[in-house]
């Protein structure tokens, strides 16, 4: 492979390097070339002079090189096309080739390249340089591997600031839908394709739902944060006595309530809008018509880096330690968060401490992740972002 530029390592930075680390950060290399343009691939060398890998260079970003290939300067010719292709194959064997994602970033070779399928749509997020430069290549391999009816970019994540590289939407391929319909463990589901949250849909939390249904028959559920209804709807078919969606989006809610009428629980579900913390204060306050004895909440990530980790966490205990005061002994409280920022560890820690605020025990009923089709790398922490608790309130 001819690189354009060849960097090195601090000696100090090896170490992590050798153990498997995919990202290389800027106060880690011996000096940041400036003048190498964005996305550029390029060779990394260990301070000895061995290869210690190739990937996507950017002066820009703090995260200087995301590694597509270790301790050699050699990267395949068509590793866009393979890697997607193999990508798909572990899907397939999930039996999660038809609705999901079928490529998270680095967790598939692909550094700053989200996929997920919606039948025969896809819909696409590129979060680095180095893949953006690689869009036209992305097109083509998911042309060819999936033949869909439609391929969109919808480049708009926070992320994209951080990488020097602007905010659009963008059909690359055929035509897109307003609104695509999935199925998603025996529901069915409207997702709205224009103007909405992350790709459209939350794979990841597919087996979470799944796995909260034993727990929700004959309760009164409360779910916070509902964006198109898919705990709520899950709640209202395992069984629960009534169920309540709140979501602050006027236009969520309007899917969500669409969406019940599409499973027949129209009746069984109340959807609206308002905010997720007012709703708290009211229930504290003893204001709401009926008392929750299952709560979930799943507030958006606010984290955009390190700098924000406090005010998140703030936030967060703030709004559980209201869910523990309000639940009735015996009550379930769900609590997500998606933050590659929040470790595991942080998030215990913070429940623990907003309960025993709230003078409250709990009981960790389940302590869940992501969904399998968005693999997490052992050597990589950032690839575990999402956290999901179940605690039973004493």
């Amino acid at each position: 492979m001819n690189n354009i530029k060849t960097l090195k390592l601090k000696r100090e930075a090896a170490r992590r390097r050798a153990a498997g680390r995919l990202w290389v950060f800027s106060n880690e290399l011996e000096s940041v070339d400036t003048t190498i343009p964005p996305g550029t691939i390029t060779s990394l060398l260990y301070p000895d002079g061995k290869p210690a890998g190739a990937g996507f260079f950017n002066p820009k970003s703090l995260i200087s090189l995301r590694l597509l290939v270790q301790n050699t300067l050699v990267l395949p010719e068509d590793f866009v096309k393979d890697r997607l292709a193999a990508a798909l194959r572990y899907r397939e064997t999930l039996g999660m080739d038809r609705y999901g994602r079928i490529c998270f970033g680095e967790s598939d070779g692909l550094p700053g390249l989200v996929v997920d399928r919606y039948g025969d749509v896809v819909v696409a997020e590129i979060l680095s340089a180095g893949m953006e430069l690689l869009k036209d290549q992305v097109t083509a391999a998911l042309t060819d591997l999936l033949r869909p009816r439609g391929i969109c970019y919808k480049n708009t994540h926070q992320f994209r600031e951080l990488e020097g590289l602007p905010s659009y939407e963008e059909t690359a391929f055929g035509v897109m839908p307003e609104k695509v319909q999935i199925e998603e463990n025996g529901l069915k589901y409207s997702i709205p394709m224009a103007g909405a949250q992350k790709t459209g849909w939350y794979f990841d939390q597919r087996e979470n739902r799944l796995a909260l249904e034993p727990f929700f028959k004959g309760r009164k559920v409360l779910d916070l944060h509902t964006y198109l209804g898919g705990f709520a709807l899950t709640a209202a078919r395992a069984g629960a006595e009534s169920v309540w969606g709140v979501d602050s989006s006027e236009k969520a809610i309007e899917a969500a309530v669409e969406n019940a009428a599409l499973n027949g629980l129209q009746d069984k579900v109340v959807f609206r809008k308002e905010k997720a913390e007012r709703v708290l204060e009211a229930l504290e306050a003893g204001q709401l018509p009926e008392t929750p004895d299952f709560i979930l909440l799943d507030p958006p990530n606010i984290v955009r880096n390190k700098k924000h980790l406090p005010q998140a966490l703030k936030m967060l205990s703030r709004m559980a330690g209201a869910a523990f005061k309000a639940l009735p002994s015996g009550g379930y409280l769900a609590v997500s968060t998606c933050s590659h920022h929040i470790s595991r560890g942080i998030f215990m820690e913070t429940l623990s401490a907003a309960a025993a605020r709230a003078g409250r025990k709990a009981v960790l009923a389940e302590l869940r992740g992501q969904a399998k089709d968005h693999p997490i790398l052992v050597s990589m922490p950032e690839t575990e972002y999402l956290h999901f608790a179940l605690l039973r309130v004493l």
